[in-house]
């Protein structure tokens, strides 16, 4: 047997994984789709604040400003949990829990990006956008990520509300107020949370064990939390109708959120009673796409109003 053949026909050795660039590592940091959906409802509460449009200056700057500032967050978040992640397989790759980015690297980042973003919104919009907006990133970076979520296993309920906040930030940065409507929008997406986050929890079990985090379907055992997503999944339910009680919206939500809301019942029945990590990754996968969709679903009925 030649050199050549016996090279071609001899196993070849496995090969590491590429390294990803340095801006993409950092760019990871910002959890980008996550970041991308609280964005997404920010802007849909910049469009409920007034009746007509609201001024694309002020709408691009909130935009970049309230993206700053969350993925500022989010990198700070990394950080944190650098030595959690790295024990975790759905996290074990980030450049915080590899360590090919350094604490001072990503303290760097974090400020200059979240410094970045408060000026935005502290010139380009307003000093109460701006507040609110530093007030959830502290909730989310401090409160939930350093005291909560190593805490308790309600920590995804109680720290929710730091997540459910970008509703209340779009409203202000174009009223520069925050009415009883704006938040009607941020008790949706806290009351959102729990099945939405406790469905990933319950198919990661295993990788959530070995981080240490007390999350409850650890703590509490896969039964308690599925009937937890279910007993949730009828609140919010319940919760999306307000926005059609107080006739903040009309006949196009309503129908809309009904429909949404079966679906998302369905899911929240299959993870209680059917449960497997399949039915569980499916019903994570559509209440991502479920709240998409139901503040779409607001947007086209504030103008388009029956």
């Amino acid at each position: 047997m030649t050199t050549q053949t016996a090279a071609h026909d001899s196993p070849q050795a496995p090969q590491a994984p590429k390294r990803a660039s340095r801006i993409a590592q950092y760019w990871a940091l910002t959890k980008p789709r996550v970041t991308q959906l609280a964005v997404f409802c920010a802007i849909i509460g910049m469009f409920m604040a007034t009746d007509g449009l609201p001024p694309w200056k002020t709408v691009l700057a909130a935009t970049v400003g309230i993206w700053l500032l969350t993925s500022a967050a989010f990198a700070f978040n990394c950080l944190i949990e650098a030595s959690i992640d790295a024990r975790m397989a759905r996290t074990a790759r980030r450049a915080t829990a590899s360590g090919e980015l350094t604490r001072n690297q990503t303290v760097v980042f974090s400020s200059i990006v979240g410094g970045l973003g408060m000026a935005v919104l502290y010139f380009l919009v307003n000093p109460l956008t701006m507040w609110l907006t530093f007030v959830t990133f502290v909730g989310y970076a401090v409160i939930y990520t350093m005291i909560l979520k190593p805490a308790t296993p309600q920590n995804i309920v109680i720290g929710g509300l730091s997540g459910a906040m970008p509703p209340a930030l779009g409203w202000a940065a174009i009223a520069n107020d925050v009415p009883m409507q704006a938040w009607l929008l941020v008790l949706i997406i806290f009351v959102w949370t729990p099945p939405h986050f406790w469905a990933l929890a319950m198919y990661r079990r295993d990788d959530y064990a070995r981080s240490g985090l007390p999350m409850l379907p650890v703590t509490h055992g896969m039964q308690l939390t599925g009937y937890h997503v279910w007993l949730y999944s009828i609140a919010l339910a319940a919760t999306t109708l307000l926005p059609f009680a107080v006739q903040m919206s009309g006949l196009i939500y309503l129908v809309a959120a009904i429909i949404l809301n079966a679906v998302f019942l369905m899911h929240g029945w299959k993870v209680h009673r059917h449960y497997s990590d399949q039915v569980a990754r499916k019903a994570f996968a559509w209440s991502v796409m479920y709240l998409g969709l139901l503040f779409a679903a607001l947007l086209v009925d504030h103008y388009v109003r029956f």
